[in-house]
């Protein structure tokens, strides 16, 4: 897939509860706010950039981001999802969470390589990752709106639901910020 027909979904409309109601994509880490972190981990492997956000909307225009409220509220990170397929443009959409503690290099390369008709969905040694991936803008949206008319919002069943492709990073782990002993 050429880098122009992929968008880089962020994911940061969560509420940090976990974290005191701290917002995950300013965190600072060596210096740099996630959300920063992420949107230039890959650069020259992806086109434009997102971020589902819902608060502080002007911090990200200032640092040059594009910020995404969620449509539907209270629907946790299905609700993130939804409004970054309807805010792309392109026809494909790898997603990140701003709370990752880190990735490889070949990430995106490899959810590329071995992506079904819908994508693909990384698996680390805690197991799936579906918020990690990379998803056929199209059918996400029309997957999100089946979702929630069924009342559903697990991520893993909307990655069953298009039957996304597991990509294996044995030896790994994406890891997460949501408490502060994790963020030291």
């Amino acid at each position: 897939l050429p880098a122009h027909d992929i968008t880089l979904g962020l994911l940061a409309g969560g509420r940090g509860s976990r974290l005191g109601g701290a917002d995950k994509a300013w965190l600072m880490r060596d210096g740099k706010p996630q959300v920063l972190r992420w949107a230039q981990r890959y650069p020259g492997e992806h086109g434009p950039v997102l971020v589902s956000a819902n608060r502080d909307l002007e911090r990200y225009a200032a640092s040059g981001l594009t910020a995404v409220p969620d449509r539907m509220v209270d629907r946790g990170p299905l609700s993130g999802l939804d409004a970054l397929a309807t805010a792309c443009a392109t026809p494909w959409l790898f997603t990140l969470p701003v709370d990752l503690v880190g990735t490889n290099d070949c990430l995106l390369r490899t959810l590329i390589s071995q992506r079904g008709a819908n994508g693909a969905f990384a698996c680390d040694d805690d197991g799936p990752q579906p918020l990690v991936a990379l998803w056929r803008c199209d059918a996400l949206r029309t997957a999100c709106a089946d979702a929630f008319e069924a009342g559903e919002a697990a991520v893993h069943r909307l990655a069953q639901r298009l039957d996304l492709a597991r990509a294996l990073f044995s030896g790994f782990r994406f890891g997460n910020l949501n408490t502060p002993e994790e963020l030291r």
